[in-house]
């Protein structure tokens, strides 16, 4: 099979979809990997990095969307890509399909076979190839709140820690997955006062017996989130449901109710957002304010520390691609159930049934 992995054209995006360790696994069982010239770069990787252990490099994503059996990526296509998705090719990668109607049409007409990284469920229920990312994004969420919390990033000069004295900030976390616990680590590291919310009371129990004293689980409801938002310092939105667009738990008219100054870091709003006023932002121009309250919303925040992120990512979702390259997608799909539940849309049809209720769509049986 012939594997393609082109430069990743998002703004600020500076992950690249495989390792040269990967390269090398694939070519020494016999197939041919074509990646894009400093397709690596932003994550330190040189194009003799790849070239060493046997990829051919392609001075453009054109020869190889052209060329490759299989695309793969780390983000979904953009619309300068659409068009480069041709019919029976397979792109691999992170999708997002229910919070974009405009890339699902675009593959469905493409023809193409895609397979999400988010939707792949293992035996266990959980999300395998979501969960490094998530596990970035959640630790970064603090980062980038705490940065935006300082007075000349229009925050409400506060300190997360506080200090001898001085009460720490209050961070409330909307979602207690992957995200939500990793934010709440670093939060409490930092030695904020955390309360972290779900409604699965058995997820509660467990973080509490984990999370540190200055964490608070709590069981979310109107009335809490409410309660929460007129405390908080920083929010952050961490509520996932696979492959579907993210609940909006906090309403435009809740934001009057948080302090001016204070700050909302949506991570799920590659899925939509779950706060109202959310809409995308770039690392480049990564936040607004809404209600004297700063909104950051970057789609892409593992993106920013792409080093980190690419090696977290590509040592979770190899051992996936190895599979599809090894045995065709159709026949890896029937061997690995976790496959099936990858793939969203097939040759024009819609198979995923979350993307399909965001947008009316029919679904079809896989």
């Amino acid at each position: 099979m012939i594997i393609g992995v082109p430069t990743e054209v998002k703004s600020d995006e500076y992950r690249v979809a495989m390792l040269p360790v990967g390269v090398e696994e694939l070519v020494a069982r016999g197939h041919q990997v074509l990646i894009q010239s400093e397709a690596g770069l932003g994550s330190g990787l040189l194009d003799d990095d790849y070239r060493r252990y046997g990829a051919e490099l392609c001075t453009s994503a054109d020869e190889i969307f052209e060329r490759a059996d299989l695309i793969v990526k780390v983000k979904e296509p953009l619309v300068q890509e659409y068009a480069k998705v041709r019919a029976g090719q397979i792109v691999f990668t992170y999708f997002h399909f229910a919070a974009s109607r405009e890339l699902t049409e675009s593959m469905l007409q493409s023809g193409s076979t895609c397979l999400a990284y988010e939707t792949l469920r293992d035996e266990q229920g959980h999300l395998p190839l979501l969960t490094p990312m998530s596990e970035v994004a959640g630790r970064m969420s603090i980062q980038e709140g705490a940065k935006y919390l300082e007075k000349p990033q229009q925050g409400r000069g506060i300190l997360l820690s506080g200090v001898p004295g001085v009460a720490p900030a209050h961070v409330t976390i909307l979602g207690g997955g992957v995200v939500g616990a990793s934010a709440a680590k670093i939060a409490a590291g930092f030695g904020a006062d955390v309360a972290i919310l779900d409604v699965n009371l058995d997820r509660l129990r467990y973080l509490d017996d984990i999370m540190p004293a200055n964490v608070n689980c709590l069981y979310s409801d109107r009335h809490t989130i409410l309660a929460q938002l007129e405390r908080a310092d920083l929010v952050i939105g961490a509520v996932l449901i696979p492959g579907a667009k993210a609940p909006q738990l906090v309403r435009a008219e809740d934001l009057k109710r948080m302090k001016p100054g204070s700050v909302v870091v949506d991570v799920a709003v590659d899925q939509g957002g779950c706060i109202e006023t959310s809409h995308p932002t770039t690392h480049s121009n990564p936040t607004y304010i809404v209600d004297d309250v700063v909104h950051y919303c970057v789609a892409n925040m593992p993106g920013a520390v792409g080093r980190t992120s690419t090696f977290a990512l590509c040592n979770a979702t190899f051992p996936w691609l190895m599979r599809i390259a090894n045995q065709g997608w159709m026949t890896a799909a029937k061997n690995f159930a976790p496959l099936r539940s990858a793939v969203n849309i097939h040759q024009g049809k819609l198979v995923n049934q979350p993307v399909a209720d965001a947008f009316g769509l029919p679904c079809e049986a896989l």
